[in-house]
């Protein structure tokens, strides 16, 4: 699968031009963030304490047991649950930064069947969004096979901060898709060169050059999260996003990916369409 760490990259913007990555005021060669000194103990780089949005992709499963309720009762239930999801956002202030997007996994996968992505700049605020919904009826018949927790962090990799997702700041959900998996890479990966690294990575990014329908954001979970990455591709265009995935198979980055699964397919609905989903 692909190779995240240069992931904010990976599927470019629409007004990107086809080619290379990114290349020098000259032109011609390629422009490069080769960092020489990963581990820090040559630079002995400060830390880096800058506000950072935080991503929380969580997801639900309905107990059966649920549909059986009266249908009024239901209908309660629901509305209830989805004045506690929108309070989150619409009762905070702007300056939290709080970005919330709904999607049904209904009839996609049988594990799960619906996913809340939220954004902030404190993980404290997840703790608030979760607080509420477990107030609720409905939490009663939700249980949570998954819950994945990342940061923003500018890739190593390429030296570009245009629009969303190449940047610290994203902005999520463009598409009517979202494809998410959590990433590990091999150990054998961090012994590498950093040069062979980086030219592993710029085969990478030149062949997935053509997808612009696809638009990847990538999280970093390093010691906050078990996996190492967590990344989503937002996008209208399924048969666009296999066909990637399928191109990056060969690719000589792709011979580091330890694990990339499990893979969600999340359908964007609003908050009540994705309840309708569930009974």
């Amino acid at each position: 699968m692909t190779q995240p760490e240069q992931a904010d990259s990976t599927t470019p913007a629409p007004t990107r031009p086809a080619g290379p990555p990114s290349t020098s005021q000259g032109g011609g060669r390629p422009k490069r963030m080769v960092d020489l000194d990963p581990s820090g103990q040559v630079t002995q780089r400060e830390p880096d304490r800058a506000n950072r949005q935080f991503l929380n992709y969580a997801f639900f499963k309905l107990d059966p047991a649920f549909r059986r309720l009266p249908h009024a009762e239901r209908e309660e239930i629901k509305a209830e649950f989805r004045a506690a999801v929108e309070g989150w956002v619409e009762g905070a202030p702007a300056e939290k930064g709080l970005i919330q997007r709904t999607y049904s996994l209904v009839g996609v996968r049988s594990d799960v069947d619906f996913m809340l992505w939220r954004i902030a700049f404190d993980v404290n605020d997840f703790q608030d969004a979760q607080a509420r919904l477990n107030r609720t009826r409905l939490m009663g018949y939700l249980a949570q096979p998954n819950n994945y927790v990342s940061m923003q962090k500018r890739s190593q990799y390429v030296n570009r901060v245009e629009g969303s997702g190449h940047g610290l700041e994203i902005l999520p959900g463009q598409g009517k898709y979202l494809f998410i998996y959590p990433f590990i890479k091999t150990r054998p990966w961090y012994d590498l060169t950093p040069h062979s690294r980086q030219g592993m990575m710029d085969e990478h990014i030149y062949a997935s050059g053509p997808f612009k329908g696809v638009r990847i954001n990538t999280s970093y979970s390093y010691g906050i999260d078990d996996q190492e990455f967590v990344v989503s591709f937002d996008s209208d265009y399924p048969q666009e996003f296999v066909d990637l995935v399928h191109r990056l198979r060969y690719t000589e980055a792709s011979n580091y990916t330890l694990r990339d699964t499990p893979m969600f397919t999340c359908v964007k609905k609003e908050i009540g369409d994705v309840l309708n989903d569930l009974a």
